[in-house]
């Protein structure tokens, strides 16, 4: 199974990446967007009996170690 994991800062964590790249979109000429916002991507090929198994393993790693779950969320999507 394929499992695919977004990492976001929760709101009101100040980005300094986010403001930085918005800095540098303006510099280029880029208009008409708010705000900009970082975050990471992550893919996993997860041996898993089930997607529910798959989901808690994944959970797992998410809460241990993918994400910093004092500042930022997580997403998961596990495809079959």
């Amino acid at each position: 199974m394929k499992a695919m994991i977004k990492v976001t800062l929760k709101n009101g964590v100040l980005d300094p990446q986010g403001k930085a790249i918005m800095g540098s979109l303006n510099s280029l000429g880029f208009e008409g967007y708010d705000n900009v916002r970082q975050g990471k991507y992550f893919e996993l090929d997860i041996d898993a009996d089930n997607k529910a198994a798959a989901q808690a393993k994944v959970k797992d790693m998410c809460e241990k170690l993918l994400a910093n779950t004092v500042i930022e969320n997580y997403e998961i999507e596990i495809a079959g």
